[in-house]
């Protein structure tokens, strides 16, 4: 029995959309168009083309779905060297000369229904053909484009292609030669497409999928990150970025020629829809939550009163000091989980703080104490210059380049601002405490701007980052929070350059200030703190009292009246 079902068609590159309806177990295909439909039985579905045109020399079949795996295949039967699986599959059609129809096969061994949408690509014997060199996976031309991530970095890989051909013809030899008339020649253009933030749906990953199908909408819409040469590895990382929804895809490209072709995109939220500690709809944690919400209420405080009170700021510093490495430390050495590292970061972030604070009460070296306050503010202005395409450059790559260059802009802030103290002080307490805020944000909307400093942790972190672009997304989120940011700050720097006029630069040596104190009660005896018994004298009657309480009342005397 066969069922009717919906289908839809849209036009590629236009807004008109046609409802048609197909007879499910022979779906239709036109070049060019777009079509949306359902897999909801296991496979096969055939799907044909009809009427090719005679200029056409091989085609590019490609399906998506949002998180459900979909099969494509040449026929009914699966092999492994003639069958795709995945989110994004795609097939290469060699034609045949004379060959005017062209069939293959749809299904899903999903149990629920599988939105789809799929395309069909032509192109001529001077196109290359994407993945006509393929020796790693396994069909023999691959269009397709893998991708793998985890929380640092997402990779994708491709197989090479190869020089277009007529039909009938037998195909390039793929290393026969290096020179300009083979596949050497060809270039790899790889492009990057973020989807809009905070938005899951399906609807809006298949509505801007088509904008990374064919090569004109690539090189329109998206951001081209890089150029391969065929010496080149076919692999690319990036930061991943969970949550985020982004699209890849690569156009090769014949410079002799001037041609070029487009593989299948592949997508990725980073996260994983099925249920479960870090899915996309739980990602942020609420230990997260807790720790950046209290991180930054002190921040702001600090960002509007962090100057007149110079032992919290101080706090706050040594906090960002010690945290900062110890989190790096305990997560390269040891297994434990997130919500305990975090819980033994705060720990040793409020130790340094501590231990910052006890520094400058006893000693009141102000030098070192202003070094550690020019640093942290050091390292967020280094961090938002990588956080720009600079930091995408081939030399910052390189771990060595990267961390000197990084720790030369950290320590250049408290050598520049090192003739006025609290200037930098003050600028430190407005852009710090305010970037906080930002931060706790981040743990609850999705925001590039917490990028700014969690890229540099990846780095720190994980061996393999280094080799990873650092794009993000810069979204009407990102504005506003930029905008908040940036009030923040001047605010709070504007407040305090006017409260601090004509008041001391910083609070006197608290330590002096104790042992001056303490001398002068010695010596003034119309101090009545002067005849107020030593410390331990005080501890001793105080100690004496308590165990008092705990003492029998002695019988004193006869207890019974008297006889008259």
């Amino acid at each position: 029995m066969l069922v009717i079902l919906p289908l839809w068609e849209a036009e590629m590159g236009g807004s008109l959309e046609v409802r048609i309806y197909l007879v499910v177990g022979l779906i239709e295909f036109s070049v060019g168009k777009f079509r949306y439909f359902e897999l909801n039985r296991p496979f096969p579905e055939e799907a044909i083309l009809h009427d090719i045109s005679s200029n056409v020399t091989f085609l590019i079949f490609q399906i998506h779905s949002q998180y459900q795996n979909t099969t494509v295949s040449f026929s009914p039967t699966l092999l492994s060297n003639a069958s795709e699986t995945g989110t994004a599959s795609g097939l290469v059609f060699i034609l045949r000369p004379e060959q005017s129809t062209c069939t293959w096969y749809l299904g899903t061994s999903g149990v629920e229904p599988v939105q789809n949408m799929a395309i069909l690509l032509s192109y001529s014997e001077r196109d290359p053909i994407p993945g006509g060199c393929n020796l790693e996976f396994d069909l023999d031309i691959d269009p397709n484009i893998y991708l793998e991530y985890n929380f640092f970095e997402t990779t994708i890989k491709f197989a090479p292609a190869n020089l277009g051909y007529a039909r009938g013809v037998d195909p390039p030899p793929c290393d026969a030669g290096m020179d300009q008339d083979s596949r050497w020649r060809l270039q790899y253009d790889v492009y990057q497409y973020f989807l809009p933030e905070n938005d899951l749906t399906e609807e809006m990953l298949l509505k801007h999928l088509q904008r990374m199908v064919s090569v004109p909408q690539v090189k329109a819409n998206a951001l081209k990150v890089v150029t391969l040469t065929a010496n080149d590895k076919t692999s690319v990382s990036f930061s991943s970025l969970p949550g985020q929804g982004v699209i890849y895809n690569v156009i090769v490209w014949d410079p002799f020629l001037n041609t070029s072709a487009a593989y299948v995109p592949a997508h990725t939220y980073a996260c994983s829809f099925e249920a479960g500690e870090g899915s996309c709809a739980s990602l942020g944690r609420v230990s997260s939550k807790v720790f950046f919400t209290l991180f930054a209420l002190l921040g702001f405080f600090i960002c509007f009163f962090g100057h007149r009170f110079w032992k919290t700021e101080l706090f706050f510093i040594g906090f960002i000091i010690m945290g900062f490495f110890f989190y790096i430390l305990i997560t390269r050495l040891t297994p434990i989980k997130y919500d305990v590292r975090l819980i033994l970061t705060a720990v040793a972030g409020s130790v340094g703080g501590m231990f910052l604070v006890a520094v400058w009460w006893r000693f009141g070296i102000l030098s070192i104490c202003m070094l550690c306050v020019g640093l942290v503010l050091g390292f967020l202005i280094s961090s938002v210059t990588f956080f720009t395409p600079l930091g995408n450059l081939k030399i910052f790559h390189d771990d060595g380049v990267f961390w000197v260059t990084f720790s030369c802009i950290a320590i250049l802030i408290p050598v520049v601002f090192m003739g006025c103290l609290r200037i930098l002080n003050i600028l430190t307490c407005g852009v710090i405490g305010s970037y906080s805020v930002v931060l706790a944000v981040g743990s609850y909307l999705s925001t590039s701007l917490s990028y700014i400093t969690l890229n540099v942790l990846k780095r720190a972190l994980n061996k393999d980052f280094h080799r990873a672009f650092t794009n993000v997304p810069f979204q009407t989120n990102d504005f506003i929070i930029l905008a908040v940011w940036g009030m923040l700050a001047v605010s709070g720097i504007t407040l305090q350059i006017r409260r601090e006029r004509g008041r001391p630069f910083f609070p006197p040596h608290p330590y002096k200030l104790w042992k001056q104190e303490r001398e002068r009660r010695v010596t003034n005896i119309l101090d009545p703190s002067y005849h107020i018994p030593p410390l331990r004298e005080r501890l001793y009657g105080q100690l004496t009292q308590i165990k008092e309480l705990f003492q029998k009342e002695q019988p004193a005397g006869e207890r019974t009246p008297l006889l008259l």
